[in-house]
C-alpha cells in the first residue's frame, strides 16, 4: 500500500508509474475521487459528532421546560450521526479496496516495457565450449537419471505432473546447497529462520500475493490458509502489527521453507525436468530497514547473490527487470540468469526486489525513529532456489561420461566427495 498522501500531493507521479507498468491510469483517477469523497464524509461525520457533543452539554444544563425539545433534537441528531457513519464506512471500504489494487510505484529510472525489455547490467563468467571438449552437453534430466538423482516418473505417479523425487546424489546435493547457503548468509550477517509454509490471508494480502498473483497460489478453503510460493511471505508478516526499534535496523533474516506454485499460465512451458515445478525448497533473504536506506540494502543483497552464484562456478547475467514485468510490491527488481548449456541460453535462478514501504504499510510494520513512528522498507532476495541451482550445477559441471564435478565450496558438505558418478 502506498502512502495515501501521494494521492493528493503527487497523483501525476502515480499516473506515470501506472503507465510504466502497463496498468490502468484510471485507477489513480478513481482513487483521487474516492479520497475526496472519504475526506468529505469524515469531515461531515466529525461536524455532526461535534454538534452532538455540544447538544449533550445543553441537555445536561436544560430546565424541565426546555429538556424535552432538546432530547428530541438529540434523538434526531443521533440518527443523522449513525447514518453519516454508515455512509463513511462504505466510502472508506471502497477507498481501501482501490488502495489494495494500486501497485507500488516503480522508480522513475526503471527500464520501460514488458517481460522481454529487461536491461542486461553484467555478464559474469564464460559458458564452457563443450564442442571444443569433444561432446554435446546432456540436459539436467538425462544427467539426473544417469546419476540416480532425479525421478520424475515416480514424482508424477505420486503427486502429478511437475512433481519429482530427488534421490541419492540429488537429495545430498540439495542438503549440501542448503547448508552452504545458510552458512554464507550467517557469514554475511543474516539471522537464520525456518518459516511456515502455510499462512493466513492477511499475510498473503499484505505481501501483495492476492492481487495479480492470486491465480498462482494454492488455497486450502477448509482452513482458509495459503501455501506460500516464497519464504518472503512469512518473513514479511513476521513483524506485522509491530513497532520496531529504529536504532536496531536493518534487521536481516534468511529463511528456509518449501515453496508451492500452481504455475498457472505455464501450460506447455518447461515440461521436461525440474526447472518449472509446483514445489521446491528455497533459501531467501529478507531485510527490514529505514526507507532512505532501501536502495543501498538492495545493492547489498544483489552482491550476495552474485557472490553465491560465482562461488558455484556458474556463468550468469545480471538483469534489471522492466517496469511492466514487476510484481505488485516491487519498485525495482534485479534478476540473475544462469547459463543452461543444453538450452544454449540464460535462465532465471535468483531475484531481489526493493518493495520500499509498500508491504510494511499493508502489514502495519513500523519503527520508532528520532522524529516519531513511521513505516519501514522491506526487501527480499533469493539466495538459492534448490531445483534451479541443481540444474545449473549438473549441466555446467558435467563430463562426457555423465559424471558431474562437484563445486569445491560444496565438497565439505558432501563428506569431501569430488565427483558424482553415474550409477547406470
Amino acid at each position: 500500500m502506498i502512502d495515501p498522501r501521494l494521492i493528493r500531493t503527487d497523483s501525476d507521479m502515480l499516473r506515470r508509474a501506472q503507465k510504466a507498468r502497463g496498468e490502468s491510469v484510471e485507477l489513480v483517477d478513481e482513487l483521487v475521487a474516492a479520497d475526496e469523497d472519504r475526506r468529505r464524509a469524515i469531515a461531515y461525520s466529525e461536524t455532526l459528532r461535534a454538534q452532538q457533543k455540544e447538544l449533550g452539554r445543553e441537555v445536561a444544563k436544560a430546565t424541565a421546560e426546555t429538556r424535552p425539545g432538546l432530547l428530541a433534537q438529540a434523538k434526531e441528531l443521533a440518527e443523522k450521526v449513525k447514518e453519516a457513519e454508515g455512509g463513511t464506512a462504505v466510502i472508506e471500504e471502497r477507498f481501501n479496496e482501490l488502495m489494495l489494487m494500486l501497485p507500488n510505484p516503480v522508480f522513475e529510472d526503471v527500464p520501460q516495457g514488458g517481460e522481454d525489455d529487461f536491461t542486461v547490467l553484467e555478464i559474469i563468467g564464460a559458458p564452457r565450449n563443450f564442442e571444443a571438449e569433444g561432446f554435446t552437453p546432456r540436459d539436467h534430466l538425462e544427467l539426473g537419471e544417469m546419476l540416480g538423482a532425479i525421478d520424475m516418473e515416480r514424482g508424477a505417479k505420486v503427486s502429478g505432473s511437475r512433481f519429482y523425487f530427488l534421490t541419492g546424489y540429488g537429495a545430498l546435493l540439495e542438503m549440501a546447497l542448503t547448508q552452504y547457503a545458510m552458512a554464507q548468509a550467517l557469514e554475511w550477517g543474516f539471522f537464520p529462520m525456518i518459516v511456515p509454509s502455510l499462512v493466513r490471508p492477511s499475510a498473503m494480502e499484505g505481501t501483495g500475493f492476492l492481487g495479480q498473483a492470486a491465480q498462482d497460489v494454492y488455497h486450502l478453503p477448509a482452513d482458509d490458509l495459503y501455501l506460500v510460493g516464497t519464504s518472503e511471505v512469512a518473513l514479511a508478516a513476521y513483524h506485522s502489527d509491530e513497532i520496531l526499534d529504529g536504532d536496531a535496523l536493518p534487521l536481516k533474516y534468511v529463511g528456509y521453507s518449501p515453496c508451492f506454485r500452481r504455475e498457472a499460465g505455464s501450460y506447455g512451458k518447461d515440461t521436461r525436468g525440474i526447472f518449472r515445478v509446483h514445489w521446491f525448497d528455497k533459501v531467501e533473504f529478507f531485510v527490514y530497514c529505514r526507507p532512505e536506506e532501501s536502495e543501498a540494502e538492495h545493492q547489498k543483497i544483489l552482491e550476495f547473490e552474485k557472490a553465491f552464484i560465482s562461488s558455484l562456478g556458474i556463468p550468469y547475467q545480471v538483469l534489471e527487470v522492466a517496469s511492466g514485468d514487476l510484481g505488485l510490491s516491487a519498485a525495482r527488481k534485479y534478476d540473475c540468469y544462469g547459463w543452461v548449456p543444453s538450452q544454449q541460453k540464460y535462465r532465471e535462478i535468483t531475484s531481489t526486489s526493493n518493495c520500499t514501504t509498500f508491504q510494511s504499510r499493508r502489514l502495519n510494520t513500523r519503527a520508532r525513529y528520532d522524529d516519531g513512528v513511521g513505516p519501514v522498507a522491506t526487501l527480499n532476495g533469493t539466495l538459492c532456489a534448490m531445483t534451479r541451482m541443481i540444474i545449473m550445477i549438473l549441466e555446467n559441471h558435467q563430463n562426457d561420461d555423465g559424471s558431474v564435478n562437484i563445486p569445491g565450496v560444496l565438497r565439505p558438505y558432501l563428506g569431501g566427495l569430488e565427483v558424482f558418478e553415474p550409477i547406470v
